[in-house]
């Protein structure tokens, strides 16, 4: 069985997003599913809208990438998130952890690192559980249908 990752007391509050370890930065993940949602983005006015269509690789009943390490093999162009890139990404949802303390803002309190309970970004309504589909069973012409309003970009 193998340990957990240690992980330094409160270190969302004291580290910036540079200096955490590989396991500080992937226990900000949530887990709710947003960013792999696929997302329509309008040449004319930048804006940004989400649909309810998922990755194919996004299990919709867990909210958890079926191959996390290996998702760049099935998608390759599935973004990884990196401290240099997180403020570039212009799709990101104002509840994510990465992009709020990219902005200087706290965690949120039901997320997982306060609450101490993975289920609360269920109970507050964040993640994705129960509310998409995958991309497999969806046509990619009627992706426009599918633009959802419960993600909202500020």
């Amino acid at each position: 069985m193998s340990e957990s990752p240690v992980l330094r007391d409160h270190f969302w509050e004291h580290y910036p997003l540079s200096a955490l370890s590989g396991a500080e930065w992937e226990a900000l993940c949530d887990g709710c599913g947003r960013c792999c949602l696929h997302k329509l983005e309008y040449e004319d006015c930048g804006e940004i809208d989400y649909t309810d269509v998922a990755c194919k690789m996004l299990d919709t009943d867990t909210a958890k990438c079926r191959d996390y390490p290996g998702r760049k093999t099935h998608v390759p162009d599935c973004v990884q998130l990196t401290p240099e890139n997180v403020g570039a990404i212009n799709w990101l949802p104002p509840t994510c952890a990465y992009r709020r303390l990219n902005e200087g803002r706290g965690l949120p309190r039901w997320h997982p690192l306060l609450s101490g309970d993975p289920a609360s970004v269920q109970r507050a309504r964040i993640s994705v559980i129960g509310r998409v589909l995958s991309e497999t069973e969806v046509n990619e012409e009627d992706i426009e249908e599918h633009v959802i309003h419960w993600v909202k970009m500020r």
